[in-house]
């Protein structure tokens, strides 16, 4: 109590004793009571006093916190030679926390809103930094080589900053070594480099930085520099994440979600993902989409996936925007939209993903995108084409069969197809109808057949369709209308919907194979529901008479008003015959691959 009255009676006479004052204050926690005699000593010419009035407006330690000032008092201490000052005035400069021309002590600080938008200021913090490092400020040398490193390109000067890195890194400095490891990292030539930036970033992860726990984490998983252990790497992952390392959050995210190095919690690793994306880094945002998209324990959410690899997209991430215009192509989260679904495939694509060129070519051939796609696309296809590409090949056929971005030219168009035809299943399939159908070439149903068959072998939907016609028809070739079903059955397993019809109508009576009305309506069922309007049609002709087993009237008519809203005009005259309520309906017909 004593030395507090001292020191409080001899403040009123003189700088040095306020200085001590503030400062045994400061001690005793009463940081509030101290600011006045602080600034009373700072306004005097004392520099460290003119720096802990800075950092009380910087940090608002009793005083509410004011960039401007502590910036002006800073700058006072810093042209004092006061070294720490000089190292926080260059950091402020660096990261645009200031602007205005300096002029001293009269110097003009922006705040605010201007402030806000103050970009850095590479020359004055190079100026400030490179005092506290001639100074021998390790700080300030961590600092000023960093400047020289990352600053205006004017300013670069990476064998200078190696050198000063080199000098705090010797001094004991964290930032020091986390630099010299980078310059190590960046001229390692052998093994021996890389254990070299290993060992200096291990010094600088003893001092907590966050950036070198994370990069040694991953020297670790990788085994550069250091022996691999994945377990020691998702452990420096987690220590860099709870320092706000985004890259460490998506590391350690993935590690837990994967159960690598650690024991595998998918709910922590979403959180870990989801802090990171959040940040700002695209990889996990599109990871984060992965797992809504893929589902696990719960099942897919698309429209949480669409957000994220929104958010991915936007960043860059060429993946991301690729499976944002997939979704949009299929409506799974999203409304259905291939226009918007050719805007992220072109984004894709021209960041370099390779299979997005191949969507948005795909999305083309099918008459979506723009014009200026079409054109694109069809030269993209060309140039490949010339130099052996047969996938291109076929697509630059398509293009002149169907007239994309392209004057329409049959005869071009079937040169192409046969070309890619010795590689391409596709290319097979539409040869093949080229053939049969005589499109740029003499028509040849056998040997049309053939290329049709042969792409029905490898299992393509649209030609197990096409050739099941063919052999029903006895088109290029003996009917066999056996062969014909197991044609339709097995695209139908893929889901093409007028196989599905066909298979209906054969087992439904009047072909070369055993009747089943039970399994027609089954067949007529999946067809309807997916919208084919002669299925309904049909469908409701088998409940109302009980064809295949079932009599259901009333879902007759639901099904036969669907036929009828879509055009189908005897759905008219089967519910008219449900109304007068017939005693002895005519047997159904169908016939296998039509709707007609």
């Amino acid at each position: 109590m004593a030395s507090f009255l001292t020191q409080r009676l001899a403040a009123a006479f003189s700088p040095q004793a306020k200085f001590r004052y503030a400062l045994s204050l400061i001690e005793a926690g009463e940081v509030a009571r101290a600011f006045h005699p602080l600034s009373a000593a700072a306004t005097a010419g004392i520099p460290e006093a003119q720096f802990r009035v800075g950092r009380a407006y910087l940090d608002g330690a009793g005083v509410p916190v004011s960039r401007e000032e502590g910036a002006r008092w800073m700058e006072r201490a810093a042209e004092a030679g006061w070294v720490e000052s000089q190292v926080v005035l260059a950091t402020l400069y660096l990261f645009g926390l200031v602007g205005g021309v300096s002029a001293g002590a009269n110097a003009v600080f922006a705040s605010g809103p201007a402030q806000q938008e103050a970009k850095p200021d590479y020359e004055r913090a190079a100026f400030w930094a490179k005092r506290a490092a001639e100074a021998g400020s390790p700080d300030g040398q961590a600092l000023y080589a960093y400047v020289l490193t990352s600053g205006s390109p004017e300013l670069r000067d990476l064998p200078t900053a190696d050198a000063w890195y080199a000098k705090s890194a010797a001094a004991g400095c964290p930032q020091g070594h986390l630099g010299l490891a980078l310059a190590q990292l960046r001229n390692a030539l052998d093994a021996d480099g890389q254990k070299q930036a290993a060992a200096s970033l291990a010094k600088a992860a003893e001092g907590g930085l966050g950036t070198a726990l994370y990069l040694l984490g991953v020297m670790t998983e990788r085994g550069a520099g250091v022996k691999q252990d994945i377990a020691a790497a998702t452990e420096l992952y987690r220590q860099a994440a709870e320092r706000h390392v985004r890259s460490g959050e998506a590391r350690y995210g993935l590690a837990l979600m994967e159960g690598r190095g650690v024991d595998r919690n998918t709910t922590q690793g979403e959180s870990w993902l989801r802090r990171a994306a959040l940040a700002g880094d695209a990889e996990a945002a599109a990871l984060v989409g992965d797992i809504y998209t893929k589902g696990g324990d719960l099942p897919p959410n698309y429209a949480e996936a669409a957000s994220w690899y929104g958010r991915s997209a936007a960043a860059g991430h060429a993946a991301s925007a690729r499976a944002l215009g997939l979704l949009y192509l299929t409506g799974a989260g999203v409304p259905r939209d291939p226009e918007e679904a050719a805007r992220w495939f072109r984004h894709s694509a021209e960041r370099g993903d390779q299979l997005a060129h191949v969507d948005l070519g795909n999305l083309v051939l099918s008459g979506g995108g723009s014009e200026e796609d079409r054109n694109t696309a069809r030269i993209r296809f060309e140039q490949a084409a010339e130099t052996g590409d047969l996938v291109a090949a076929f697509n630059f056929g398509v293009c002149l069969a169907e007239g994309v971005g392209i004057e329409r030219n049959d005869r071009q168009a079937a040169l192409w197809l046969r070309r890619a035809a010795d590689g391409v299943v596709n290319a097979q399939y539409w040869y093949g109808r080229m053939l049969a159908e005589g499109r740029g070439v003499e028509i040849d149903l056998k040997e049309g057949r053939a290329w049709i068959a042969k792409a029905a072998e490898a299992g393509l939907p649209d030609a197990e369709m096409a050739y099941g016609e063919m052999l029903l028809g006895g088109r290029g070739g003996p009917r066999d209308h056996a062969a014909a079903l197991q044609m339709f059955e097995r695209a139908a397993g893929q889901g093409h919907l007028n196989a599905m019809f066909s298979v209906a109508a054969m087992y439904g009576g009047g072909h070369d194979v055993p009747e089943d009305r039970a399994r027609a309506q089954s067949w007529f069922r999946q067809a309807a529901e997916r919208g084919h309007a002669m299925a309904q049609l049909m469908l409701g002709r088998y409940l109302s008479r009980g064809l295949g087993g079932e009599t259901d009237l009333g879902n007759a008519k639901l099904w036969l008003q669907r036929a009828k809203s879509q055009g189908l005009s005897q759905a008219d005259v089967e519910l008219a015959r449900l109304g007068n309520k017939p005693s002895a309906p005519p047997p159904p017909v169908a016939r296998a691959a039509s709707q007609n």
